[in-house]
């Protein structure tokens, strides 16, 4: 072992993946069969096929922008770099809206970091004792424009998320899909903030941590879960580490938080 390697610990934020793992809605599920058994084969051989959005995985600028990058076009200290996990799961709640003094007020974020934002909403993941997938998927908070100002300000190397999407669920086709959260999320608002969902997210809007940052590179991955609670406020190394995957939009992938202690 090198060194200064035993004065790393390491951290997993990546949510297990099986079959049971659900994709983003309306997305292809993970599938997996056996095409050769141990025997009389001598090894065992699987056949995967899913979508590049199931479980933990980075979306790459091509899965929104034409001329962006694919997965293998992301330079390794892009992946690998210093960052942050911030931690607002204090203030979270179905529905609700966080902002750059939201967190900004709970860490230390540079520019140029990583920026790992944990929700508190990893718990309702399928693999936890409170897994509740419609809250995972359709009511977690979420972002808007003035977040999305900040990131392209602040030149994060990519996001993450500890839930279904770096968007709020109300600003994707969510809102389409399921009109009675829509109106839940619309009546939350307009108690909590005197405005509604129009107000929040307007068609100019739409999806804007998606259509706004990822023609500049800065991307993020969703479905973060693991270790993630245990890092509240921590500066660190982050790593995402996705194939090299010649035309992928996006990737299933293993995220790592290296910690170097004193």
């Amino acid at each position: 072992m090198l060194p200064y390697w035993k004065n790393v610990k390491m951290y997993d934020l990546t949510q297990p993946l099986s079959h049971l793992t659900p994709p983003w809605p309306t997305y292809e599920p993970l599938q997996i069969k056996f095409f050769k058994r141990l025997a009389p084969n001598g090894a065992n051989g699987q056949v995967l096929t899913h979508s590049n959005h199931v479980g933990t995985h980075l979306d790459g600028s091509i899965h929104f922008c034409t001329h962006g990058r694919d997965i293998s076009e992301i330079p390794l200290d892009e992946l690998v770099a210093p960052g942050v996990v911030v931690d607002i799961s204090d203030m979270a709640e179905d529905y609700g809206i966080y902002t750059p003094d939201d967190l900004m007020a709970r860490a230390d974020i540079r520019e140029g970091d990583i920026l790992i934002i944990n929700t508190g909403y990893h718990k309702y993941a399928w693999d936890q004792p409170e897994a509740d997938e419609e809250r995972y998927m359709l009511r977690h908070p979420g972002p808007t424009k003035e977040f999305s100002e900040w990131c392209k300000k602040m030149k994060f190397k990519w996001i993450g998320v500890d839930c279904g999407s770096a968007d709020h669920p109300m600003n994707t086709k969510i809102r389409d899909w399921c009109p009675k959260e829509a109106k839940k999320a619309d009546k939350f608002l307009m108690q909590k903030y005197d405005k509604g969902l129009d107000d929040f997210f307007s068609e100019d809007d739409y999806q804007l941590m998606h259509y706004d940052l990822f023609p500049h590179d800065i991307i993020h991955a969703e479905n973060l879960g693991g270790d993630i609670a245990q890092l509240s406020g921590k500066r660190l190394v982050i790593g995402c580490f996705p194939w090299r995957f010649v035309g992928g939009e996006s990737c299933i992938s293993r995220i790592v938080a290296f910690d170097v202690e004193e």
